[in-house]
């Protein structure tokens, strides 16, 4: 007999343990609450980027793995607001925390699991509206445009382009020779590549005490584009002083359609060699 109660109450437990909180998504913020130094499972099945606001540094920890963020509050948090943003087709979802002590024989909160709400069907009128496809964007254009917001935009206006995949700096870049008649510093920032293209962003500072007029015509290379962030650039050590040049190119990165360097020592024994073979 009392084999068969502890059985029973197993069976009544199991369940409770495993309970998941259902939340559909329907456009509107989903409240979860959180109970401090207690982790929250929130189970999302996407791969999602997720905006913390800078309020929250060090107050909630966020981990992301395999469809399912892990949250801990380390202190009590007010009301606040997480934004997670699926990877792949830009989607948002609106998270409203808040995280309190527990309360004295109080359970800890149970996983949730955020699921899709039903899609609103469309008016007469919309669904050809809908169904109609947009113009493709350019490549170059498309590259680019990601290139410029993974840098500054807010994770909000973040829109992802599928196939995009950040590449690796070359340590060996020469970037002297992209307007070396312009009194610029040069710094690369990151590179990304999307199908047989590259896009390289790289930030230029003016060292000079005067306006200097930024024209992609100046430039000294073999490149798809050629996209300034300003038009110009105001004297050094102004807040204008400073800009990035995003240059997209085609089969290689950056290094590969640069100029090589030619210092004046290179320059005069290439012009004495030449005279020599002369005589």
């Amino acid at each position: 007999m009392k084999r068969l109660l502890c059985s029973a109450l197993f069976l009544l437990v199991s369940p409770l343990a495993n309970a998941v909180e259902i939340l559909r998504w329907e456009r509107l913020p989903l409240a979860v609450p959180l109970q401090v130094g207690q982790e929250r499972v929130v189970f999302i099945e996407r791969n999602v980027r997720v905006g913390l606001p800078v309020a929250l540094q060090g107050k909630l920890r966020v981990q992301s793995a395999g469809g399912a963020l892990y949250l801990l509050a380390n202190e009590a948090i007010a009301p606040s607001r997480l934004q997670l943003q699926d990877a792949d087709d830009g989607t948002l979802i609106l998270l409203d925390i808040v995280a309190e002590p527990a309360k004295a024989g109080e359970p800890p909160l149970e996983a949730v699991r955020i699921v899709e709400g039903e899609r609103p069907t469309p008016r007469d009128g919309e669904e050809a509206a809908v169904a109609r496809p947009a113009p493709p964007t350019p490549l170059p254009v498309a590259l680019t445009r990601y290139a410029a917001q993974s840098l500054y935009a807010p994770l909000r206006t973040f829109e992802p382009v599928p196939g995009v995949s950040t590449v690796p700096l070359r340590n060996d870049l020469v970037l002297g020779t992209l307007m070396p008649e312009l009194p610029l510093a040069y710094r690369a920032l990151a590179a990304w590549r999307l199908e047989d293209l590259w896009v390289t962003a790289v930030r230029l500072r003016n060292t000079s005490s005067r306006w200097i007029e930024l024209d992609p015509r100046r430039l000294q290379g073999d490149f798809v584009s050629a996209t300034f962030q300003h038009p110009d650039l105001g004297p050094k050590g102004e807040a204008t002083d400073t800009t990035v040049v995003y240059l997209v190119t085609r089969g290689d990165g950056l290094a590969g359609s640069l100029l090589p360097m030619i210092s004046p020592v290179d320059a005069a024994l290439n012009l004495s060699r030449s005279r020599d073979d002369e005589e």
